[in-house]
């Protein structure tokens, strides 16, 4: 099942940093961004969570949190938060609930290679739980501004 645009988001559950459990519905009244990201330590998603990083209190100030989320491990997620002082929460999704949930799951290609992966991605969820607004394909130059300026025009 995939999520629809001006639909709401299904009641979920997952494992985050800071021993977090993040449950969609003790959100609600905030609005969030939950962004998708192939993998810890790597240049571009690196350069991702270090814009949403810069940019964390302009979203605090609009009443969103932040989550980002990847197949890594908790422990590998912690020392990457902590590596790069990310001021919000990293999911671990080893399982790809969530990430089927919101159908990020792609057949992508490298050096020759198929296989099936992240395909960065970006949400956006009103402070009703409805979905507003998606990114696919996300190139990291730039999205983190963009974001915003969807956040605050809520």
């Amino acid at each position: 099942m995939t999520i629809a645009v001006d639909t709401a988001v299904p009641e979920f559950t997952a494992q985050a940093t800071s021993d977090t459990t993040v449950i969609l519905s003790e959100l609600k009244g905030k609005n969030i961004v939950i962004y998708f990201y192939p993998k810890d330590n790597t240049p571009g998603c690196t350069t991702e969570g270090q814009n949403f990083r810069d940019n964390a209190a302009a979203f605090s100030a609009a009443n969103t949190v932040i989550f980002g989320v990847s197949r890594d491990s908790l422990r590998v997620h912690t020392n990457f938060k902590a590596k790069h002082e990310f001021p919000f929460e990293l999911i671990s999704d080893p399982e790809e609930e969530l990430c089927k949930l919101f159908d990020v799951i792609k057949l992508k290609k490298n050096y020759g290679k198929e296989y099936m992966g992240i395909e960065r991605s970006t949400f956006l969820i009103n402070a009703d739980g409805v979905l507003v607004q998606e990114w696919r394909k996300v190139r990291v130059k730039g999205h983190v501004e963009e974001v915003l300026e969807a956040v605050q025009a809520l």
